[in-house]
């Protein structure tokens, strides 16, 4: 399930989401890649672990699993490095509008997960992972579609399971890097203003 991207044309939306959940201090391993302080600035320092908002502890670590299924580690950093379950449960956690989706959702996934293993879906293997989670990652005609009755809300959930996990990907600092995102170089690397003690300067900072 690697290999995948989001639209250029959907950054600035994402990054406008993202820009509000940057300024929570408790994430422990996600940041707003855009998040910048100019001199003076006090930066929390981050939480030692993340404390989730909105999902129990079971249902927290099962979107781990899930989030490192849809962005694996390999030759690149994935979901884990990037802190994308942090993103996700915050966003949840403060938008009432999809807290039952994911819960549904998250329980669906278990109910299958019993039914066909005995066992929760995190104690299954990686192999029986995916093979769970490929039916509703795939793309199917309509009517194909209709002959597997009962996988439409579990494709639903996946859906927008897939799309908040790219979203806390391309927003971090891990995936935007990926990107080659210019802003970070803007943010990080500006060169030392020649005229910073003129005073008609000196309210100027970079990334201000």
């Amino acid at each position: 399930m690697a290999g995948q991207g989001i639209e250029r044309r959907d950054m600035l939306r994402v990054l406008a989401m993202a820009a509000a959940a940057g300024q929570f201090p408790g994430f422990h391993r996600w940041a707003f890649a855009c998040a910048h302080h100019g001199e003076g600035d006090l930066i929390p320092a981050p939480a030692a672990r993340y404390t989730p908002q909105f999902f129990t502890g079971d249902e927290y670590a099962t979107l781990g699993q899930l989030t490192a299924l849809i962005l694996p580690t390999d030759e690149t950093p994935g979901a884990r490095e990037a802190g994308v379950s942090e993103f996700i449960d915050f966003m949840v956690a403060h938008d009432p509008a999809i807290q039952y989706d994911f819960r549904f959702g998250l329980a669906w996934l278990e109910m299958q997960a019993r039914q066909a293993h005995q066992h929760t879906f995190r104690e299954l293997d990686p192999a029986a992972q995916a093979a769970l989670l490929q039916p509703l990652a795939a793309r199917v005609p309509a009517a194909e579609g209709l002959a597997h009755p009962g996988l439409e809300e579990g494709r639903a959930f996946f859906a927008v399971l897939r799309r908040y996990t790219l979203m806390g990907f391309y927003t971090s600092r891990v995936g935007l890097e990926q990107l080659g995102y210019p802003g970070l170089q803007i943010y990080t690397e500006v060169p030392e203003c020649p005229h910073r003690d003129d005073p008609e300067h000196a309210t100027l900072k970079p990334g201000r």
